[in-house]
């Protein structure tokens, strides 16, 4: 979970790097093999998306839920 500013950027880049890997996979590696290498960086991409969602939903100053409990 996305606890601040400097995460979320830090998020963000690695959603940019991840998201250029799988763009160089479509077109790098035989479209047999692009499935399986692309999976796992894409459910990262969508896990990682849903983490900086999140964050932003929340006004600046809202306290994370992790620090809330």
């Amino acid at each position: 979970m996305i606890q601040n500013d400097v995460e979320l950027k830090c998020t963000q880049e690695r959603i940019v790097w991840f998201e250029g890997l799988v763009a160089q996979f479509r077109v790098s590696v035989e479209p047999e093999t692009f499935p399986a290498m692309a999976e796992g960086y894409l459910a990262e991409i969508e896990k990682m998306h849903a983490e900086v969602i999140e964050y932003l939903r929340r006004h600046s100053s809202q306290i994370a839920p992790a620090e809330a409990a």
